[in-house]
This record gives structure tokens, C-alpha cells and sequence, in this order.
């Protein structure tokens, strides 16, 4: 028997804590901690309604457009708003520039490094002028006295990289590129939020910013830029990792459930991507009274799984038994992955066609079964899928828009009212719940998607779904953890949503 620990799990967003029990190579037990604790929701009560968005945004700097959407939502609920047609594709808009600039930050800034042997650039003799300047800067880091020189690089775990310098030195040209492309899709994201990371724009009843020929025009070709990328950049070099370590398309199977808020809510009101859940491969429509907070694992102090709307925030940090600052929400008692695949999965299980087509053109490319979505590879996949079908989507949503035409509701206050905010984050499925009482914030709760994803064990002792998708992993004692990185980083995590 060997303990794998991974303390601190680097490149992500958040102090996260990967813990596995390995027997005869694979791994039998694993535990996900979240190492620290925030407190947003408490730090909500009592002021005025209008601050949560403000607020709840800086709960992440890499999601933050899902969390002002979700909070307005809430506040619509309970003030009774609705937006406007272009109110909602407004925001459509801006939540897809994030949704692509997370998902190429993902798989390039934060993943692409277990798999790409990046000390081929030191052997880099080509002419790329980017790679040049790369090489000569990370010969100088490891010529200085710095305790981890050329970080992000290095240092890295051992194992099995790909053995291609090409294909390496490749791949590391796109890592730079992918940073321009980021840029590029910031960009698009505040000319209709008014600024990045954190909107001006995002309200209750809709964007401020209104529709202007000229900035739909300047988003259009910036979108037109991210695009190109994402369809013959990302999307090859996701089915090249694919081609390159097939072990993973059957490593870091889940449970097979899956959830989504449904996202992008089109001029009609209705998402464009659907809520559901599966299960077994059966859909099943969204109720969200099945969702409760389990806290028997967790260090908080309950009396019994409660509702969102119903939520505590009690901190117990000597909790006995207790092994995470994350919650574990749980869908009718048990875990559900949420995320990109868990988005897609729901969508084309109601019969969304150009969601199947996308998923079955890129597992024939990558040489996957239709099983092996389940899996690490088939995460980043549907990441990559998602990206594609969204840029050009996004199109039709800038099409949509009818200058001089409102895009924000006037706003009414109401002294007490109840609201359900729901949408998805680009990691996965995003819920906001707040009660105003006496024109104050009464009660504020979040359930965040790493919180559905890195949750601790239940109150019934079932892994959360990282647990379960470490659960029979093989790992090469000599590689010091890489395969349960590889499958940990697939998930995308980020713990400083997750303990907001």
C-alpha cells in the first residue's frame, strides 16, 4: 500500500489537495480537500440586494460574467424583472467570450503541460521567433538561482510525455498563441460588460451597454479571430493528446451522471443549451428541489442536508471526521458531474443535433468509442466540441440584435421576494439563491460547479466525482502523481469558487 498526495495541486485556480491510497498500482481510496475558507454568502447579508452581483462577481476572476449572471437572475426572481430580448443575448455574448477564453486557458495554460514534454525547447533550433525568445528565457531562469526557475514549465512530475520534439515544439507555439487568442476574447467579452475580469454592465433586468452597430461589428471580427483558432488550433491539438495517450480515454471514468442549468439564453428566453440531468444514459427534466448540501464531510456545522435556499454557513473547522472546506451538494442523494461534458451529454440527449454530429465527428477523429467520453480525454474533448458550436452560435446571437431596441428593464424595488438564479459557468453548472427581506439580503447561498465536482464524500459515505473517477486508477509509483493530475485537472477545478 502507498499514499499518492498531490498538496498543493498546481496550475489551477484555487488550493486543492488530492489524497489516494494505491494498492497493487491502482488507486482504491481518494479524497478531494479544499484547503481554505471564504465566506462570500456572509458577507452578503444585510446589504443592499443590488451589491450581490457587484460582490458575487469577485468570488472568481476566471468566471466571474457566470457569477453576475446568475446573481441577477436571482434578483429578477425576487424583484420581479425580466430582460429584454437583446438584454439576454447581450449577455449570451459575453458569457460565450468567457466561456472561450476559459476553455483555451484550460486545456493550453493549465492541462496541456502533462502532456507536452516542454523541456523540447531547449533543443529548439527552428525559426519561430516565439519559441526562440521562449528557449533563450528559460535558459536563463535555469541558469539563475531562483527556487522554481521557469515556472510554469518546470519543474514537472516524471512520466511518459509525448517523445515527439515536433509535435512538442508545436504544441508549446500554440501554448503562446493561445495567450494572444485570450486577449482577444477578454476583448469581445468587455465591449459588451463594459470591462473584464469584472463587468460594469451585468444588472438585474439586463446590459446597460445597449446595442451599437459598430461595437456588434468590432465583436463580430474579434470572434471571427477567436474562431479560426478554435477550430484549427484547439480542437486538432485536443484530438492529437487524444491520438497520443489513449489510456486516458478509459481513465477517470465518473459515475455516469451528469447535470446541467442549461446556459445562453436566447432572444425567445429559451437556452441553447438545455437543463436536465443523465443518468444511465436516461435524460431526465431539472428539478431543482431535489438539490440538498451535504455537509457530513465537510467542515461546517449542520443539522441535516438542507436546500440551497434553506442554506448554512456555519464554519466548524475541527469538525471530527471532517476532510474539506467544500460542501457536497447532491442531486435526489447521490454526486452528479457537472461541466462541459455533463452540458453536452444533457443537450444531446434531447435530441440536439449539431451537439451529436460535433461529438460523433470529433471521436471518430480522436479514434474514441462513444464510452470513452467518460473519461479525462473525453472531458477535454467536450470542452474543445463545446467551444466550436459555440463561436459559431454566437454568430447568429450577434445577428439577433436589434439596435435601438431596449436592453434593460426598468428596475422596481420590492421590499421582500425569493429568487433562484441558475445558468452555467464554463466549468460547469452555477446556482445562486437569495432572499430579501426589509430590502436587505436576508439569506445569500451559492452552489458552484468545482462544489458539485471536488465534493467530499456524503452524508451516506459515496465519493464525490473526482473521488469516483480516481477510483481504480493506474499509477506509476515512479511518476509521483502525474496520472491522477492528468485526471484531476480534466475536471478544470476551481477551489476558490468552490469554498466561496
Amino acid at each position: 500500500m502507498a499514499l499518492v498526495v498531490l498538496d498543493p495541486v498546481t496550475r489551477i485556480e484555487g488550493h486543492l489537495r488530492i489524497d489516494t491510497r494505491v494498492e497493487d498500482g491502482r488507486v482504491v481510496e481518494a479524497w478531494s480537500r479544499g484547503e481554505m475558507f471564504r465566506g462570500f454568502e456572509d458577507l452578503l447579508a444585510g446589504r443592499d440586494p443590488l451589491d450581490a452581483p457587484v460582490i458575487t462577481q469577485r468570488i472568481c476572476g476566471v468566471c466571474p460574467v457566470s457569477h453576475a449572471i446568475a446573481s441577477c437572475r436571482a434578483l429578477e426572481g425576487a424583484l420581479g424583472l425580466a430582460a429584454p430580448p437583446n438584454g439576454r443575448l447581450l449577455r449570451s455574448l459575453v458569457l460565450g467570450a468567457n466561456y472561450l477564453q476559459s476553455h483555451v486557458l484550460h486545456f493550453y495554460q493549465l492541462s496541456a503541460l502533462d502532456f507536452v514534454d516542454v523541456e523540447a525547447v531547449l533543443s529548439y533550433g527552428g525559426p519561430d521567433p516565439g519559441l526562440r525568445e521562449l528557449r533563450a528565457w528559460v535558459e536563463g531562469e535555469v541558469r539563475s538561482n531562483r527556487v522554481l526557475p521557469a515556472a510554469p514549465f518546470l519543474p514537472r512530475l516524471p512520466g511518459n510525455y509525448g517523445e515527439d520534439p515536433r509535435w512538442s515544439a508545436g504544441a508549446l507555439a500554440h501554448y503562446l498563441e493561445a495567450l494572444e487568442v485570450r486577449t482577444e476574447a477578454h476583448r469581445m467579452a468587455a465591449i459588451f460588460g463594459g470591462k473584464l475580469p469584472h463587468t460594469a454592465s451585468l444588472v438585474p433586468g439586463g446590459v446597460t451597454t445597449g446595442v451599437d452597430a459598430e461595437a456588434v461589428e468590432h465583436f463580430r471580427a474579434r470572434l471571427r479571430q477567436v474562431r479560426r483558432f478554435v477550430e484549427n488550433t484547439y480542437l486538432t491539438d485536443v484530438i492529437e493528446v487524444a491520438r497520443r495517450f489513449p489510456a486516458y480515454a478509459t481513465a477517470g471514468r465518473a459515475a455516469g451522471r451528469y447535470l446541467s442549468f442549461g446556459a445562453f439564453e436566447e432572444g425567445t428566453g429559451k437556452p441553447w443549451l438545455p437543463a436536465g440531468t443523465v443518468s444511465g444514459g436516461v435524460y431526465a427534466p431539472l428539478d431543482t428541489g431535489r438539490i440538498a448540501e451535504e455537509v457530513g464531510s465537510s467542515r461546517y456545522a449542520s443539522r441535516k442536508p438542507l436546500h440551497p435556499r434553506e442554506g448554512e454557513i456555519r464554519p466548524e473547522a475541527s469538525k471530527a471526521g471532517a476532510y474539506s472546506w467544500l460542501q457536497a451538494p447532491r442531486y435526489g442523494g447521490v454526486s452528479y458531474e457537472v461541466g462541459p461534458l455533463a452540458r453536452l451529454q444533457v443537450a444531446a440527449a434531447t435530441g440536439a443535433q449539431p451537439v451529436r454530429e460535433a461529438l460523433s465527428h470529433l471521436l471518430a477523429e480522436a479514434r474514441m468509442e462513444p464510452a470513452a467520453l467518460d473519461s479525462a480525454l473525453g472531458r477535454h474533448a467536450a470542452r474543445a466540441a463545446e467551444a466550436v458550436l459555440l463561436a459559431r452560435q454566437m454568430e447568429s446571437w450577434l445577428d439577433a440584435l436589434q439596435p435601438g431596441e431596449p436592453s434593460v428593464a426598468p428596475y422596481t424595488a420590492r421590499p421582500e421576494g425569493r429568487g433562484e438564479g441558475l445558468t452555467e459557468a464554463p466549468r460547469g453548472a452555477l446556482g445562486h439563491w437569495i432572499e430579501v427581506r426589509g430590502q436587505k439580503i436576508a439569506r445569500y447561498q451559492c452552489v458552484v460547479p468545482s462544489t458539485w465536482n471536488f465534493s467530499p464524500r456524503g452524508d451516506g459515505g459515496d465519493p464525490g466525482p473526482v473521488e469516483a473517477a480516481l477510483l481504480g486508477l493506474a499509477v506509476d509509483p515512479d511518476h509521483k502523481g502525474l496520472e491522477v493530475a492528468r485526471v484531476v485537472r480534466s475536471f478544470d477545478p476551481c477551489i476558490a469558487c468552490a469554498v466561496h
